[in-house]
């Protein structure tokens, strides 16, 4: 058996392999079907190739076909990665990734056609054919794929690219393999023999790469940080020529004694010795590892502090970013100890700490830190940083301090790193997971990181202030609103009023009670609404002891007279709260009419109320609508003036729910997912009877 019958074995080999892989993990979507396409031609090329090599089995013509059919499904993968509106479900796209797949299937089209009439031109045209048209046309398409991969890469945002390099290497390598084949071919007036013998192992070697950004990508919809300073370069550049000067030099002696396969397995080393040192040289973690090195072994200070602050304030300005500046923040203080990941909790008015934004993690929901946490209250009265590896190594250094229990989620989590806004206490809490490599820990990183963390604790204040002057100016245009409202109601009222003094001297006009009915019929419509507009909102009474299930059965017996009929189970224990009577009435109401609302004529809600104990009323409103995803209940659904009703909401119900919920010391939470509806639980501390209290009690 040849050597390229052996190496086209290893191509077809790797390809099927990663066609099984690809295809067990595909979820339907358009630019995994093509990878999948592209993979499964690559096998077949490999097959054919095998088979011409070894046996001379494969026709001339059907070689040439294969190759282009391989190419072409490559360059249609690079352009669906290229169209970032395209469909997941479908090959449907609009813009640039259309243009260039059609351009795509023009240049296909007219290699193919040159194919078909290439022997009738060379029987009966033989001073217009000439071979080298095809050679051409095949490095016109490894060109085309070569640009296609440089602009893929380009396009990807910086943060991202970790994601998308290997395919960029593995496709990147294939088509400048096959220019310079051709390239060659074309120079020399044949093809090489050993270059193509060794092109199925070299696609072989490529096949890593494509599983990696498979499992990297898994919906192929993604949209380091790199450098030290010039001695960083300079030692990645030496190290470089001395990798390079060390392989050329193996090369050499493998083409030398390496009898009638030497040339081969030359082509095949250099391939993979390449392909290694592109490898390395993109390698976050290498980067890592040969930065701590520079920094131990050639500098006094382990940060170059005017770059590193530079850069942490030009990441928190960036708000041209897509990132929020709560991720952008993880990032900043992330990247000065090589942590590529992170989650962020920030300070509640009620004063536990509520999680606001993760990068790099899945986004595992911790629904709250409490205020009184111990290593809350570590943090702020030393204003330290919590190692979590030297806690476990060392405990005495944290006076006996335990891991935090809320931790459990994330099994890499390394520091804990308190934000501090002025004398206050903690303003937010910074979680960064494993750094990519070992790295120097010492009083100079503490000092860096407790500096850091400062100024972004001061850019988030600064950020919060403006959403509350914002809150506060949308408050206010309501609150001019109202005066045009109380207006309007003036004018319904002098209607009104004008209908009842005219009714003792002419109530038994047909005509005038005709007229008084279209008054009144008016006049109801606009205060419906007013009403509508102003959501109940205003101040409430005193607080009186209540009898949850009776006011419970009062607010489904008013939200009966629509669609569908709200479902009440409750218990038989009465269950007393302490609360404005109309307020609270109001808050549930206005949550049973949302789950009406979203659930729809035909649907279904229900309203559960119980005591889970340790004190609590519990009041469950659930329905079977649409549902809303994580973001729009972390975003949207608390937001005022946020609506998704258009010009018969306004966005505040929700939000004064909540709100009035909270000043009651109770908590309102939502459990939600698209498409399998809602379920709204609102607790509230129970009210104690036994305690003397002047305010009116109403029993059920």
């Amino acid at each position: 058996m040849s050597i390229g019958v052996l190496s086209y074995l290893s191509g077809l080999i790797a390809y099927v392999v990663l066609d099984v892989l690809l295809f067990a993990s595909w979820r339907g979507n358009a630019r995994g079907r093509w990878l999948i396409l592209a993979s499964s031609a690559t096998a077949v090329w490999c097959l054919a190739l095998g088979l011409q090599e070894g046996y001379h089995l494969s026709p001339a013509r059907l070689i040439w076909i294969v190759e282009l059919v391989r190419t072409y499904v490559w360059l249609e993968f690079l352009g669906k990665l290229l169209s970032p509106r395209c469909d997941d479900g479908g090959d449907t796209e609009t813009g640039d990734g259309a243009a260039i797949r059609r351009g795509l299937r023009i240049a296909v089209a007219c290699q193919l056609g040159y194919l078909w009439i290439a022997p009738w031109l060379e029987t009966h045209y033989p001073d217009v054919f000439r071979p080298a048209y095809q050679l051409l046309g095949q490095i016109g398409l490894a060109l085309i794929g070569l640009v296609l991969v440089e602009q893929y890469f380009r396009n990807t945002r910086t943060d991202l690219r970790w994601r998308i390099k290997f395919v960029c290497f593995g496709l990147g390598g294939m088509f400048a393999y096959d220019f310079y084949l051709y390239s060659d071919a074309l120079l020399f007036h044949r093809i090489s023999p050993d270059l193509w013998a060794a092109r199925g192992a070299v696609s072989a070697l490529l096949t890593p790469l494509l599983a990696v950004s498979a499992a990297r990508n898994p919906e192929w919809t993604v949209d380091i940080f790199v450098s030290r300073q010039v001695v960083f370069h300079s030692a990645a550049l030496l190290g470089a020529g001395v990798y390079l000067l060390l392989m050329a030099t193996v090369g050499y002696y493998i083409k030398t004694y390496g009898g009638e396969w030497g040339a081969v397995a030359q082509i095949v080393f250099l391939a993979g010795a390449f392909l290694l040192l592109a490898l390395l040289l993109f390698s976050g973690q290498m980067r890592a590892r040969v930065r701590v090195f520079l920094v131990k072994n050639f500098f006094n200070s382990a940060y170059d502090y005017r770059r590193e602050w530079l850069r942490i304030i030009n990441t928190l300005s960036d708000t041209r970013s897509s990132l929020s500046l709560e991720q952008r923040i993880i990032i900043a203080l992330g990247e000065a100890v090589e942590s590529p990941s992170g989650v962020l909790w920030t300070r509640e008015p009620q004063g536990w700490l509520a999680q606001r934004a993760s990068f790099g993690e899945p986004g595992i929901d911790i629904p709250r830190i409490e205020a009184d946490d111990p290593t809350l209250l570590y943090m702020q009265r030393l204003e330290w940083i919590l190692n979590l590896d030297e806690m476990r190594v060392f405990p005495e250094l944290y006076e006996g301090l335990n891991r935090p229990a809320w931790l459990e989620p994330y099994g890499n989590a390394w520091l804990l790193v308190p934000l501090f806004h002025k004398d206050g206490p903690v303003y937010g809490l910074l979680l960064l997971t494993t750094p990519r490599t070992a790295i120097r820990w010492d009083w100079e990183t503490l000092d860096f990181l407790k500096t850091g963390s400062r100024l972004a604790a001061s850019y988030l204040a600064l950020e919060d202030a403006g959403r509350a002057l914002t809150e506060a100016r949308q408050f206010e245009g309501f609150n001019r609103l109202s005066a045009f409202v109380i207006h309007d109601l003036k004018n319904v009222i002098a209607q009104l009023s004008l209908v009842v003094r005219n009714a003792e001297r002419h109530s038994h006009n047909p005509e005038f009670m005709a007229d008084a009915i279209r008054t009144v019929d008016h006049a109801v419509g606009k205060m419906s609404r007013l009403m509508s507009q102003l959501k109940n909102f205003g101040s409430g009474q005193a607080a009186t002891v209540i009898e949850m299930g009776a006011l419970l059965r009062e607010v489904v017996a008013a939200r009966g007279v629509q669609l569908p009929k709200p479902d009440y189970q409750g218990v038989a224990a009465p269950l007393w709260v302490r609360a404005n009577r109309d307020r609270l009435a109001s808050a549930l109401e206005h949550l049973i009419h949302n789950a009406q609302d979203a659930a729809g004529k035909y649907g279904r809600v229900e309203v559960r109320l119980g005591s889970p104990g340790q004190g609590d009323v519990r009041v469950d409103i659930e329905d079977n609508g649409h549902g809303m995803d994580e973001e729009f209940i972390r975003v949207r659904l608390f937001k005022p003036f946020d609506t998704t009703k258009g010009l018969t909401g306004m966005g505040i119900g929700a939000y004064e729910s909540r709100e009035y919920i909270r000043s009651l010391g109770g908590e309102l939470t939502v459990r939600s997912q698209p498409g399998q509806g809602a379920r709204f639980s609102c607790s509230l501390p129970a009210a104690d009877l036994a305690e003397p209290s002047a305010t009116e009690v109403k029993p059920a």
